[in-house]
């Protein structure tokens, strides 16, 4: 990849949590990314050396190819439109063993062009195409390709839906080490979960890390890392970053996804500080204390850590048509590339997580309907005709001929009945109602 997703990424969270405000929630925003980087995509020059013949390609795709829409996915993206389809199509084709993914793009039957063929070429080899589900279809894809965690699709489909574009992700891991269980109350005096709660969890004596980090942004801030078991050496490792209470969700969260950088690899955060640096007692975050042990510590001072967090589970909606997450700009863009007018667009992502002793799940759905208008309103009439009591058949023979003649049985009344003693279906016409 030419890009690295961690920057745009990081940003584009700070966008979508923004949105979203400081209520207990739980979000993909990578979700929400790969499906604008979906429709970044650019057309494959399949004849580089025709340059007149890429240029019409180019142009036939529209608006989307430049201007302003083009101008305002980029920047909701972080990164230029190339770079973002070049790293979709690396993370949607080359899908992690732990972290199910796919995207799906769906047009109406009979309408626009589904896109040149250059352009489909150039989607993720993994992305589905094909005819506008109905809901039910819809449903069933989240369905299947979350796992089963999320069962509806976010969005309502309706007539005036021309297009949609999906992505989903999901994931069910176990901790290579599962939590300790502890009194709740060892989440602290001031917490008011330690009085509403029973137990919480307590980190293993091995295989979780812990640090106190001291960041620019926020001071220190306390930081617990869980590893998940790892399949064909990928893993997956779930972080919690906590900061003094008064601080903003917002900002939280922008040290976690900062703190994030290396905790695939195992790292020490950058900032982590010595405990021997450190008052002994009790801060807000921590309490420190200190006991004459045996230890192998080359200085002979040996530093542990514990974290003590909750179980939690968070089911969360978003809606996602805010200008600042890009969707409307994507819509935009995708319409052009399928030649469909819009009128309007809708975005929204239904998310879901749960934290546990033994490990951690996962999902997200994400998806954009491109909607047009509706033909005006008006009367409609509907008879049914009731043919209850004895009536008249006439059966009349048709006589076209290929070579445009009409054949002399051509408008023939062939059989003629008058109806007065109707039957029963028979059961075996029946069978298949």
């Amino acid at each position: 990849m030419t890009t690295d997703l961690h920057g745009p990424l990081s940003a584009y969270a700070a966008r979508l949590h923004a949105t979203v405000g400081d209520r207990h929630h739980v979000a993909s925003p990578l979700g929400a990314w790969l499906l604008l980087a979906v429709c970044a995509t650019a057309p494959v020059d399949s004849n580089p050396a025709d340059s007149n013949t890429a240029a019409e390609d180019t142009a036939a795709e529209g608006p989307s190819a430049d201007g302003p829409a083009a101008e305002d996915l980029a920047h909701a993206l972080g990164t230029d439109l190339a770079d973002a389809a070049e790293v979709a199509r690396a993370l949607l084709d080359a899908p992690h063993p732990l972290v199910r993914s796919a995207t799906a793009l769906w047009c109406r039957a009979g309408r626009g062009d589904g896109g040149s063929a250059a352009w489909r070429a150039a989607l993720p080899r993994t992305t589905d195409v094909g005819e506008l589900p109905d809901q039910t279809g819809l449903d069933a894809w989240a369905r299947e390709h979350t796992d089963g965690l999320i069962n509806t699709f976010p969005l309502k489909v309706s007539p005036n839906v021309v297009f949609a574009l999906a992505s989903a992700l999901a994931t069910r891991v176990s901790w290579a080490t599962p939590f300790d269980v502890a009194d709740a109350r060892a989440l602290g005096a001031g917490s008011p979960w330690a009085r509403g709660l029973r137990r919480a969890l307590r980190s293993p004596s091995h295989g979780h890390r812990c640090a106190i980090v001291s960041t620019e942004r926020l001071g220190d801030v306390i930081v617990h890392a869980a590893p998940a078991q790892t399949t064909d050496g990928a893993g997956l490792v779930v972080l919690s970053v906590a900061a003094d209470p008064q601080v903003p969700p917002n900002e939280v969260l922008a040290v976690a996804y900062d703190l994030s950088v290396g905790a695939a690899d195992g790292a020490q955060p950058a900032g982590a500080r010595s405990l021997f640096e450190l008052p002994l007692g009790d801060a807000p975050l921590w309490t420190v204390r200190e006991d004459r042990v045996r230890t192998r510590a080359r200085d002979g001072r040996e530093e542990r850590h514990t974290a003590v967090l909750p179980c939690w589970s968070a089911h969360s909606q978003h809606d996602l048509t805010a200008p600042a997450l890009g969707f409307k700009a994507a819509s935009t863009t995708l319409a052009g590339r399928l030649h469909l007018p819009i009128e309007t667009f809708d975005a929204r992502q239904v998310a879901m997580a749960r934290f546990g002793r033994y490990g951690f799940e996962a999902a997200a759905v994400t998806g954009m309907f491109g909607l047009t208008s509706l033909p005006p309103e008006g009367v409609a009439r509907t008879a049914e005709l009731r043919f209850g009591h004895p009536y008249a058949v006439v059966a009349v023979a048709t006589d076209n001929r290929p070579d445009g003649v009409t054949g002399p049985w051509h408008g023939v009344p062939v059989f003629s009945a008058w109806v007065t003693e109707p039957e029963e279906l028979p059961e075996a016409d029946a069978a298949d109602l």
